[in-house]
């Protein structure tokens, strides 16, 4: 959608403005860095973002969808993506 370039509130503000009411993100510190209060959305924020790791825990994401509300958010905890030191192999 081209929303690469904005910032939390100015993404939020943008969803909110498209319709959006549940942004799904990786980004656990925007559920803590925005005041949600009387917002038109629902943030459901993953512990990771990597599909490999993500996809073992597609029930509990969908979950979180179904449960969230309007002005709040949730997290959704799938674990982490450690990255392997090429010397470690």
């Amino acid at each position: 959608m081209g929303w690469g370039e904005l910032k939390n509130g100015e993404l939020l503000r943008a969803a909110e403005e498209n319709g959006i009411e549940i942004l799904l993100t990786g980004d656990r510190s925007l559920v803590y860095e925005q005041n949600l209060a009387g917002r038109r959305l629902a943030i459901v924020a993953l512990s990771a973002n990597n599909w490999p790791i993500v996809k073992n825990f597609v029930s509990e994401i969908l979950a979180a969808i179904d449960g969230s509300v309007l002005g709040s958010s949730q997290e959704v905890d799938c674990g982490t993506f450690i990255r392997k030191n090429v010397t470690d192999q």
